[in-house]
């Protein structure tokens, strides 16, 4: 089963994932779709707010905020990672509960990165928000780092986060049945 959609003017094919016995999801993926995440990166920073630094969840993200910094002519961006890396230095972290990942997740951010955030406006960039989980958690870091969230973006707004007035998307993605029918919120 699949769910059609419209996403920057450009039409996909969305394969619809169970995630229990009555629910589907329809799952966004931008990775290797090179078309796709620079429209959805054009049509994001025409509606994003000032901003200093952009900070994205790893991984599905990677792509999409590397495409803005790129057409918004930034050297740089910041990945809040999964795991902490040899790397890093002065790691803090964050708690995740996300609809795609079963169970707990941590993210990590560097020290070297919250000194560079601090004071500065900061756009939080995602893929898809669905219960906002990833977003508290990256927006939990971010405050730890002292930075100033102006702004909470993603391509995507999964069910009732479509009703937040608090982020910046480009197109709603229902909810599914289990036999591929989308909800209503």
């Amino acid at each position: 089963m699949t769910y059609e959609m419209t996403v920057a003017g450009l039409k996909r094919r969305l394969p619809l994932c169970p995630i229990s016995d009555t629910l589907m999801i329809g799952a966004f993926v931008i990775f290797g779709d090179v078309e796709l995440t620079c429209a959805c990166a054009r049509e994001l920073l025409k509606i994003a707010p000032e901003f200093d630094y952009m900070v994205a969840p790893e991984a599905k993200a990677i792509p999409l905020v590397h495409e803005m910094a790129r057409q918004s002519g930034r050297n740089d961006y910041f990945l809040v990672r999964k795991a902490p890396k040899l790397y890093m230095d002065g790691v803090f972290e964050a708690v995740d509960r996300s609809i795609t990942t079963k169970g707990e997740q941590k993210l990590y951010m560097d020290g070297a990165d919250a000194k560079r955030i601090k004071g500065r406006r900061i756009l939080i960039l995602d893929d898809v928000i669905s219960t906002g989980g990833s977003l508290a958690a990256v927006e939990s870091l971010v405050n730890q780092a002292g930075g100033e969230v102006v702004g909470r973006m993603a391509i995507l707004a999964e069910g009732a986060a479509a009703r937040r007035e608090d982020i910046l998307f480009l197109e709603k993605l229902p909810l599914f049945n289990a036999e591929g029918a989308p909800l209503s919120d």
